[in-house]
């Protein structure tokens, strides 16, 4: 059964990890079928054997997933092996790091961009969650700083995958949203104006970002795929609402 996504980056370096796929579940209709979103409206069952079953391919425990209430801010929260998978998941934040091997880090998404961070030689990892308010509010360096903080790393030294999101052809935004976004790099055409609304590019934001961080272009993946115009393998809240599942990015450390 193959229901993730890799980064080739990130399997060169040896992490497991992965960014799961819409299929390979046991949700039903509208959350079929491997949806990983607990608070949805989704049966309590069927999203833990979804879990149980990501687990599994990716390679890690299902019990020692780590994820955080997400509230597109800039929250960085570092797990240590000591604490409770449930607690830390009733805590509000987008970012989460760790150095303790064996742990899973998640971040949920349904359009926002998922990035996944290591540091190879001391097997450090972060988990972001990327939306554009996110983005705006710089989670993805306060994630970088608080990963080389903890592993006392070089920038360059990381290694970054951008998971599938909404794309420019069907992000579409207003023009406030569009100029913060604009605000929020150096990227040149970071905004589409050759339809009726701006459309922005999420992923040349956040690559931006790591650039200025120092992470070389050479370590940076961006693992294709646009959420909301393949419904066939995710889920996207801007095309189907309070109907969409959730995928999950996660990553392991060591």
């Amino acid at each position: 059964m193959h229901c993730v996504l890799r980064s080739d980056l990130l399997s060169g370096a040896g992490f497991a990890h992965g960014f799961s796929l819409r299929g390979g579940g046991v949700s039903r209709p509208p959350f079929d079928s491997l949806n990983l979103g607990r608070s949805v409206g989704d049966d309590p069952a069927s999203v833990a054997e979804n879990h149980l079953r990501l687990a599994r391919q990716v390679g890690y425990a299902a019990e020692r997933l780590f994820e955080l209430s997400q509230v597109h801010g800039r929250q960085v929260r570092r797990v240590g092996a000591h604490e409770l998978p449930e607690q830390v998941q009733r805590e509000e934040g987008d970012a989460l790091c760790t150095s303790e091997r064996g742990l899973a880090l998640g971040v949920r998404a349904a359009d926002c961009l998922p990035l996944l961070l290591a540091d190879p030689e001391t097997r450090a990892v972060a988990a972001v969650h990327a939306g554009w308010r996110g983005t705006v509010a710089n989670v993805v360096p306060a994630a970088v700083h608080a990963l080389t903080a903890l592993a006392s790393a070089p920038a360059h030294r990381l290694v970054a995958a951008l998971f599938p999101h909404i794309r420019a052809c069907c992000f579409e935004v207003g023009d406030e949203v569009a100029a913060q976004l604009m605000a929020a790099s150096d990227a040149p055409c970071v905004v589409r104006r050759d339809q009726l609304r701006p459309h922005v590019d999420l992923a040349a934001v956040v690559r931006a970002q790591l650039l200025a961080l120092g992470i070389s272009a050479t370590h940076i993946d961006d693992v294709a795929g646009c959420t909301r115009c393949e419904p066939e393998r995710f889920f996207s809240f801007r095309r189907d609402g309070q109907a969409s599942g959730r995928h999950l990015g996660v990553i392991v450390a060591g």
